[in-house]
């Protein structure tokens, strides 16, 4: 078999978990390449397509300005950046995974999430503060929610840009259309990787490897086998490159499958949105502004209660629901009160949208929705909600909920009776997958007797065990960083030993 390259390090795919890995295992000196089954237009895996949001520990404002570099006097005066402690994000992890997140794996993101953020600025990540996503302005001053003050400066076209820009600095060589499709063994330990280039079999040699090529969201068969039926049918919110071959590499070779292999990040996402990611509006098919209205199926019923919590810890499950409903669509609907706090995401000019100066003419004009079913919920609502016209805050859970109704609306629940009203179409879009490979803290991969596969290590979606059913917003890219860096210096001081 020919020989395309022989290097200390290769690393699988090019998104922001391989890039902190190819970076971190070139800073410890070892000689790296990166290798992608895309084209350079399509690099950056899921990254590419994120909204940049990155959830780390913080004490106040101190550790903000750590991280986010352009931070003005009279911004730092009149906002509140809160505190975030590890314990706070441990708690947030345990409570939205139903206490089933792997305890080490996930204290070691945490403990190393802050020192993490200020290693990627110091490889050229711009970060800004998350003014006009992730706060509002409360008497007078910039109150944040949700604990996701930090934001990547372009999202995550913007941090790919910076990471494959650092890495070309650093001498990092990147095969593009070079899809890995074997590991190579030599007894016990994986010596390298079997790729095709151009139609023809070759070998990548190396003395460590880091998996970092997704999980299986882009393969619809894979979908329909491990997360049941009607996933095959669900919208793929990112690249079309992730469809699980990496995975299927380590499993060939006895690493052990772990994780929640029967679940996966998917959020309401725009009913005619194409079948992948756009690479132009991105995530911009995304809905997340729910919690101030309310959502409908086929039958005119609600199906989630949409003020259960803020959309940060609640909108990566939604989507599943949706694919529950008749017609595996839904309609979001919103009055006068809500319309100002949409996002811009509902701006756009690829959404599927209708407006009404009644609820009735709105019903009229809500595709596939039984018109009268939706009037009499949209009764019992807005019979059940509590008499109050204070505005909606997007940054407090107000606890004002609805009384009597067998599903409730636990908060920001008003009237929908403020005329002209506005409705969305939106279907699932999956994210990624949550089962993966069994890793420990260093990031090496184990196999099914618990012991780590000498040369092996992975990172980002491919690790199982830190989402189990649900997944706290921002989580995703921090996760992939550190578990990123945590295996390139792994595999770069296994090279050299």
């Amino acid at each position: 078999m020919e020989q395309l390259e022989s290097v200390d390090v290769v690393v699988v795919g090019t998104g922001n978990a391989a890039s902190c890995a190819a970076l971190a295992a070139r800073e410890a000196g070892a000689s790296v390449v990166m290798l992608d089954a895309c084209g350079e237009e399509d690099r950056g895996g899921n990254t590419a397509y994120a909204g940049g949001q990155m959830r780390t520990v913080f004490h106040g404002a101190n550790d903000i300005t750590k991280v986010v570099a352009d931070l003005t006097e009279a911004e730092l005066a009149t906002t509140d950046f809160g505190t975030y402690t590890a314990a706070d994000f441990f708690d947030d992890m345990a409570r939205v995974t139903g206490y089933r997140c792997h305890p080490e794996l996930t204290e070691h993101v945490i403990d190393h999430s802050l020192e993490t953020l200020v290693w990627l600025r110091g490889k050229g990540v711009r970060f800004e503060a998350a003014f006009g996503r992730q706060s509002s302005k409360v008497d007078g001053r910039m109150q944040f929610w949700g604990n996701l003050p930090c934001i990547v400066w372009g999202g995550g076209a913007g941090l790919i840009d910076a990471l494959h820009a650092r890495a070309a600095k650093d001498g990092v060589r990147t095969y593009y259309r070079t899809p890995a499709i074997a590991l190579q063994r030599e007894g016990s330990r994986v010596t390298g990787v079997t790729v095709m280039q151009g139609g023809v079999k070759k070998s990548v040699r190396a003395k460590a490897v880091v998996l970092a090529c997704g999980g299986f969201e882009a393969n619809a068969e894979m979908r329909s086998r491990y997360l049941g039926p009607n996933w095959d049918l669900a919208k793929v919110r990112g690249t079309r490159f992730n469809t699980g071959a990496g995975l299927r590499m380590a499993l060939d070779i006895g690493a052990r499958a772990y994780g929640h292999w029967s679940c996966a990040h998917s959020s309401f996402w725009e009913l005619n949105a194409p079948e992948y990611g756009d690479p132009v509006v991105k995530g911009a098919y995304q809905k997340h502004s729910y919690p101030f209205g309310v959502v409908v199926n086929a039958r005119g019923e609600r199906f989630v209660d949409e003020g259960a919590d803020f959309q940060t810890v609640t909108y990566a499950r939604y989507g599943r629901e949706v694919l529950a409903q008749p017609g595996l669509f839904a309609w979001q609907v919103f009055d006068q009160r809500a319309i100002p706090l949409l996002r811009e995401t509902y701006r756009i000019r690829q959404v599927t949208k209708v407006q009404g100066a009644t609820l009735a003419e709105l019903a009229s004009k809500m595709e596939g929705v039984d018109a009268a079913a939706f009037l009499e919920t949209m009764d019992a609502y807005n019979r059940a909600a509590p008499d109050d016209e204070s505005p909606l805050v997007a940054s407090i859970k107000d606890g004002l909920s609805t009384k009597g109704l067998a599903l409730p609306k636990s908060n920001w629940a008003r009237r929908i009776d403020k005329a002209p009203f506005e409705a969305y179409a939106v279907t699932a879009g999956i994210t990624f997958t949550f089962g993966g490979l069994k890793i420990n803290t260093r990031a090496e991969v184990e196999d099914d007797a618990g012991d780590p596969i000498p040369g092996l290590y992975t990172a980002g979606e491919m690790v199982g065990g830190l989402f189990y059913g649900n997944y706290p917003s921002g989580t995703g890219l921090t996760c992939g960083a550190v578990f990123g860096r945590t295996a390139g210096s792994g595999a770069a001081a296994f090279a050299r030993a």
